[in-house]
This record gives structure tokens, C-alpha cells and sequence, in this order.
């Protein structure tokens, strides 16, 4: 990591310590709190679709059952919150697992197919086994996290806005410090080469299918995680902020951020999480506007918000400095 990285990740760790202290604005609060979970769902994305090349289109199914799994188990059996978010990104990858063992046999658009045959069906169990999710009416009354006590006598507390904020917070450096070492491991080594060109890595002996299922179970872990968070933080969950739309969004951050870049995933939930909010002074015409945007912004920047940064910041660094 070069000097100018290290300042930028360093000011943007303060910048996001300090921020629901300088921001007295709830709302805006709330929407950093969104956009940070929605971060988690999009390094998920990134493993499977950035770095490996397929695309997955079950994260918000997968999101919901991390969700489910934490509100059920605090809110209906009485376990502690804590122990209850640590089970949702466990119960979210076993049941990736089942569901990647076949669906990896088959390639390229049939596998986004098929994935999308998941969400669906995933949307439709919570709608339906009542008894179990409530249905369209929800699990309400969803506790928040425990306040863990502080050695001199304070404790940590996840009531207020500004308190969860810097849970989310904290629960998004750990998933992009994660994502980070991943990529830069041998298995991330691999994944890559399998998105450049897989009938190669074949050829070398490589067990592309074992990989490919590892990154499909980790991008659902990942999404279990933010959907834990998610229940947690709104108190009340049903079967509609999961279904196929929150899958295509999590798409949509990432090509817009930047496939397959660490950086992408902040920018494109950025961007996703915001950008609808403040187009709501348009009224009618906000979704059009959305979409325009979404639309240029793939034309203009294929490779997303972070290729255009990392052209402007060489352009202004110039060349290197030649040797005598």
C-alpha cells in the first residue's frame, strides 16, 4: 500500500469516527447506517461477481435469512443478541452451501438464473410459512445488542442512532478488512484467475468448482451479516426489503463503484443508498432521474466510480521521477 493510500484510508477512518459527532441531522445518521450495511451486502457481491466473474442474484435472499435467523432467535427464543447475530452468518452460509453444491455445476447466465430462482424461492418461504415469519405482518419488537461493559465502569450502548452507527460502523471494517485479505491471498489469487479465463485454470489443475463455491458462500455470509445488522437496527422486519430488487441493487453498487476494487463497494452503496434520497425533490420524476443517472453512469464509467478516481489521481501525479 503506497504513502497516499495510507492517508487516504486513515482520513477516511476519522472522517467515519467523527461523523455522527460534527452531523447533528438523525436522518442523515440513519442513511449512513443503511448505506454501511448495504456495504457488507456489496463486498459479498464483489467476492463472487468482482473477483471470481459470476453473477449472483440471491444476496437480498440471502441477506433476508440472516435477517430472519437473528430476529427469531432473539426476539422469539430469548437468546442474547449477540450470540444470535454471530448465528445468522453461520446459518446463512450452511444453507448457501446446500444451495451451491448444484447450482455451481452450471456457468455464465445460468448460473445468475438459477441464483435468481433462489431469491425468489427464499421470498417466498418467509411470505408464506407463517407461523414460523409472520408473514407479511413481520417479527416486530426486535431487540437491540446488548451494552458491553466498559473495564472502568461505562458500557457501550447500541440504543441510539448515533450508538449503532458505530456498530455498523465497525461491522463494515471488519467485513472490507476481510474482503481485503481475501483478495490478496492465494485463494483470491485463484478466484481471479478464474474470472479471467477458467478453462485455463482448469487446465492447471486447479478445482475451479471448489473455489467457485467457497466465494458463493462467502458473498452469502457476507450478506447474512448486513441482514442481522439490518433486523436489528430498524426493529421490525418482513419479507418485502428482500426480494430480487435488493439482489439487483447490490449489482448495481457494485458496477457502479468499481468490480472487483476494495473501494468500489463504499462508493457504489454510496451512491445507491443516497443518491434516490436526494432526488426526492423531483417527486415524480425521481426514479426517472435515477435511472438516467444509472444508465449514463454505465455508459460513461464501465469500470465504475473507482477506475475514474484512479485515472484523475495518476493524472495529477504525473510521472514518476526518472532515475539519473
Amino acid at each position: 500500500m503506497s504513502r497516499g493510500q495510507t492517508l487516504g484510508l486513515g482520513a477516511a477512518l476519522v472522517a467515519g469516527v467523527a461523523f455522527p459527532i460534527v452531523v447533528e441531522v438523525n436522518y442523515f445518521i440513519h442513511l449512513t447506517i443503511i448505506a454501511l450495511i448495504w456495504v457488507i451486502v456489496t463486498q459479498g457481491t464483489n467476492v463472487i461477481q468482482g473477483y471470481t466473474g459470476y453473477v449472483t442474484i440471491a444476496q437480498g435472499g440471502f441477506m433476508g435469512i440472516g435477517a430472519y435467523t437473528s430476529a427469531l432467535l432473539s426476539a422469539k427464543e430469548g437468546w442474547p443478541v449477540w450470540i444470535a447475530m454471530g448465528a445468522a452468518p453461520l446459518m446463512t452460509a450452511v444453507l448457501a452451501l446446500l444451495a451451491g453444491y448444484p447450482s455451481l455445476r452450471v456457468k455464465g447466465h445460468y448460473f445468475a438464473i438459477v441464483t435468481l430462482a433462489y431469491n425468489m424461492v427464499i421470498f417466498i418461504v418467509l411470505l408464506n410459512w407463517i407461523g414460523l415469519t409472520g408473514g407479511e405482518a413481520g417479527i416486530p419488537r426486535i431487540p437491540r445488542p446488548e451494552a458491553i461493559p466498559l473495564p472502568w465502569g461505562d458500557a457501550l450502548q447500541f440504543e441510539t442512532r448515533r450508538q449503532y452507527y458505530y456498530l455498523a460502523f465497525a461491522a463494515t471494517l471488519v467485513a472490507s478488512v476481510a474482503a481485503y485479505l481475501l483478495a490478496h491471498s492465494r485463494v483470491g489469487r485463484v478466484l481471479v484467475s478464474i474470472r479471467q479465463n477458467e478453462a485455463l485454470a482448469e487446465s492447471l489443475g486447479v478445482s475451479c468448482w471448489r473455489y467457485k463455491l467457497f466465494a458463493f458462500v462467502a458473498s452469502a455470509t457476507f450478506a447474512g451479516l448486513a441482514g442481522a445488522l439490518y433486523a436489528h437496527y430498524v426493529g421490525f422486519i418482513n419479507p418485502t426489503p428482500f426480494g430480487v430488487d435488493s439482489s439487483l441493487n447490490s449489482i448495481l453498487a457494485l458496477i457502479v463503484g468499481g468490480s472487483g476494487t476494495l473501494i468500489g463497494p463504499f462508493l457504489g452503496a454510496a451512491v445507491v443508498g443516497f443518491l434516490p434520497e436526494y432526488l426526492r425533490i423531483a417527486e415524480t420524476y425521481r426514479l426517472i432521474a435515477y435511472g438516467l443517472f444509472l444508465v449514463l453512469a454505465t455508459i460513461f464509467m464501465p469500470r465504475g466510480i473507482a477506475a475514474v478516481i484512479e485515472a484523475l489521481r495518476a493524472r495529477f501525479a504525473g510521472p514518476p521521477p526518472s532515475r539519473a
